[in-house]
């Protein structure tokens, strides 16, 4: 029963893992190709609905705990998992300040980057989250080596994902002279992207601690609150993302 739940979910993750990428690569295509911000917007909602009904894990909150004695494990981790989104509902109000901000300085124009690395990291971003998923798939299953092999292979794209907007695109954009100071553009993209580096960087340490607590043994299948954490964390700055890519690569005319 346990090795058929452990393919089930699987399964699930590698249809919802195809389903992201077919739905990125068509997202690039429409806007290089049609430019149409409506189906842009329908496409970032949809690959977040996928994500948010795949790995958010929203119906653990709805956890019955009036019977539960209040010292118990099982207590204090919905009341955990409450507060965690309780600061990833405060977190979003951050984010979708910038996301109006965007619009509102830059309306239909965009700043002119590398459409080709604005795919790439997006790619490298959306795939670290399908390796946390199996990460933490693999800790609830009882697989240590599969939970290491995730945890592990989340890191390196999440810093490869740093490296590639932090040590790439904006070193790219400051020669093409878009800069904090030259414009508005500049200084709105470097808000944007500065922001989620910081939080994909919080992630990575994160992730870090939760790899050395695992390998130590610290979690089991019953209790692994940590890495549950760390994977609703990571995944909603992969959520936040989804917006702010084709809000900055995208949607608009170049200016």
């Amino acid at each position: 029963m346990e090795h058929s739940n452990k393919t089930e979910v699987f399964r699930q993750g590698m249809i919802i893992f195809i389903f992201l990428a077919v739905l990125t690569a068509l997202e690039f295509f429409v806007a290089v190709a049609v430019g149409a911000v409506v189906l842009l917007a329908i496409i970032a909602v949809v690959k977040v609905a996928l994500v948010m009904y795949y790995y958010m894990h929203i119906y653990k909150l709805n956890t019955k705990d009036e019977q539960l004695d209040r010292h118990s494990y099982e207590y204090k981790l919905n009341t955990r998992r409450l507060g965690l989104w309780l600061f990833l509902l405060s977190d979003t109000f951050v984010f979708g300040g910038l996301f109006v901000s965007r619009f509102n300085l830059l309306g239909l124009t965009r700043p002119d980057l590398n459409q080709l690395l604005g795919l790439t990291v997006t790619s490298v971003l959306l795939l670290s989250s399908f390796f946390m998923n199996r990460a933490e798939a693999s800790m609830e299953h009882g697989d240590r080596k599969g939970f290491i092999i995730g945890i592990v292979a989340t890191l390196i794209l999440g810093v490869g994902f740093l490296a590639g907007v932090l040590g790439v695109e904006w070193p790219n954009a400051i020669r093409a002279g878009v800069t904090p100071s030259a414009s508005a553009a500049g200084a709105i993209f470097f808000m944007m992207t500065g922001m989620h580096a910081f939080h994909v960087l919080t992630g990575v340490i994160f992730l870090s601690i939760v790899l050395r607590n695992g390998s130590r043994g610290i979690y089991s299948p019953e209790k692994h609150w940590g890495v549950e954490a760390a994977a609703i964390y990571w995944h909603f700055v992969d959520v936040v993302w989804i917006f702010f890519y084709p809000a900055l690569y995208l949607i608009g005319k170049l200016i």
